[in-house]
């Protein structure tokens, strides 16, 4: 017996989701008292959705920067504590939402609140901290382009740079000095903001390693458009130096849109980045290691080959798959990372280079639960479909759903009468049971890890559900989860089924010396 063999649990919930009366989920208490909670209920990993400071649609996958972190997440709390607010800074909160995040609303309150705190640390020389200092030379690559970036996005209300005047559409580094030099105390608000966001997520990362445990990443695969990236690296992207892209990424047609789908970024050139010794990926991967254990990469596909379409083309139907450059950008990453630890988000179409690609770079892949439930060709129930979890194999991140998915009670509950017929069959569970059974179903599967949404735990239904893929509305990436809502009952039970599937973390012999019997859920719920 491998007595060293482990087996994880995670849960899934990004941090704009947790409770606040600052109408956004931030590094503050909450998030350390949720950490705890994660540890409690036996697990040992936290997923939560990318970091960056999110543009037009308020999606964390559309960031105004790979690097910089989403100032929104910066407690409030912790600057009042750290005396860079006043108490009567924080005295007219208005009423928010306490289930979703109204982003225009939260932005209005409190981005002058962080610019306050920004001054007030200037005013106390804090630029010549030690501290500060030291940040500012370990983020040289990309702080000064984001804080330049982020002034003539107030300059001009609109981050779309390629609409810009000329002098400022084409970024160098003289322009970036112009800009601080004309415009020095913006810049320096927005670099002292993202001081702020990296010592409170520092601090957090710290407290979660100190209980055990590991921060799991996400990073989309393309930058946005309208992004300081794209506007700082046109060197890298199929795209001259006015921002006009010779190419698009998307998805052609398929079961799901018969025209495919535009999403608009701008692809790679992959020759230029091998070119550079892949020092931008570097950089950026190195970066994102920094504040998480586990990374994530979405749309992991595209590393090996991406569906780029013509810019200007009205639909995805005339695309072409284009070779990417991710075997080597891998093997570079290697030589100077090391070992990194990356889950590989590899659903969608997939072809056997896709395939030997995660393997040959030992990257863990996905498998959603909620896929599984399919139909051979005469109709009937398909036990062969590698989506159920009595299928899946070690090298897998298992699923109920993601934030892309519906809840796991709203899906079951969109079915037809057959196939929620075939659901209660496979899982061997009445309606009320549905959610935890498919829960207990991952768990139970052969793959090392487990990943359950907090919207699952929760049994909410498909108001809660985090992102409707291909549009772009109020509803996205704005649930939030009532104060105490994680309760001890769905904290023990969760913490039941990490133990008698043999998801803790623990080796073998851990295990033994912790395992205890019992039924803790059967308190009040």
């Amino acid at each position: 017996m491998n007595t060293d063999y482990r087996r994880y649990l995670g849960i899934l919930m990004h941090i704009t989701s947790l409770p606040s009366i600052y109408g956004i989920g931030e590094l503050s208490s909450e998030a350390y008292r949720f950490a705890d909670k994660v540890k409690k209920a036996g697990a040992t990993l936290w997923q939560v959705l990318p970091l960056g400071p999110t543009g037009y649609g308020n999606s964390p996958y559309a960031a105004r920067s790979a690097f910089a972190g989403n100032e929104l997440l910066i407690s409030l709390e912790l600057l009042l504590k750290d005396g860079l607010l006043e108490p009567n800074d924080l005295v007219n909160i208005p009423q928010f939402d306490e289930e979703k995040v109204d982003f225009d609303k939260v932005i209005t309150y409190k981005l002058p609140l962080l610019k306050t705190a920004a001054k007030n640390f200037i005013a106390r020389d804090g630029l010549s901290s030690d501290g500060f200092r030291k940040f500012v030379l370990d983020s040289s690559y990309w702080l000064g382009d984001y804080a330049a970036f982020m002034v003539l996005y107030e300059k001009y209300n609109d981050a779309r740079w390629f609409l810009w005047p000329e002098e400022n559409r084409r970024h160098s580094p003289k322009l970036v000095e112009k800009i601080r030099e004309e415009n020095g105390d913006l810049f320096s608000i927005y670099e002292v903001m993202q001081y702020f966001f990296r010592e409170q997520w520092a601090k957090f990362h710290t407290y979660c390693s100190e209980i055990g445990v590991e921060l799991i990443g996400d990073i989309p695969m393309f930058v946005g458009a309208d992004s300081c990236d794209s506007w700082s690296h046109t060197d890298l992207l199929k795209c001259d130096k006015n921002g006009a892209y010779s190419a698009i990424a998307g998805v052609p047609p398929d079961n799901f849109s018969a025209t495919g789908q535009l999403w608009g970024n701008p692809v790679y050139n992959w020759k230029e980045c091998e070119r550079t010794g892949y020092r931008w990926w570097i950089e950026r991967l190195r970066n994102e290691l920094s504040r998480v254990d586990v990374l994530r990469i979405d749309h992991f596909r595209g590393f090996d080959a991406y569906y780029e379409i013509k810019a200007g083309s009205p639909t995805a139907e005339h695309g072409k798959w284009t070779k990417a450059g991710g075997k080597q950008l891998f093997k570079t990453v290697r030589e100077t990372l090391g070992d990194v630890r990356i889950i590989a988000e590899d659903l969608g179409l997939l072809t056997d280079s896709v395939i030997k690609l995660r393997t040959d770079n030992g990257f863990p892949g996905m498998k959603i639960a909620q896929f599984g439930f399919t139909r051979d060709e005469h109709g009937a129930f398909n036990p062969y479909d590698t989506f159920l979890p009595h299928n899946y194999t070690r090298d897998f991140v298992a699923y109920t759903g993601t934030h892309d998915n519906e809840t796991t009670r709203g899906w079951f509950d969109a079915l037809d009468p057959e196939d929620r017929h075939m659901v209660r069959e496979y899982l061997s569970s009445n309606d009320d049971e549905i959610v935890w059974n498919l829960i207990r179903a991952i768990m139970m599967s052969p793959a090392d890890y487990a990943i359950v949404p907090m919207q699952d735990i929760l049994e909410l239904g498909s108001w809660a559900r985090m992102n409707f893929p291909s549009t772009c509305n109020e509803k996205n990436w704005a649930w939030r989860m009532k104060k105490d809502a994680f309760s001890d009952y769905r904290i023990n039970r969760l913490a039941l089924l990490s133990k008698t599937s043999g998801r803790n973390g623990l080796s073998y012999e851990e295990k033994q010396k912790s395992y205890s019997t019992g039924l803790p859920w059967k308190e009040k719920k």
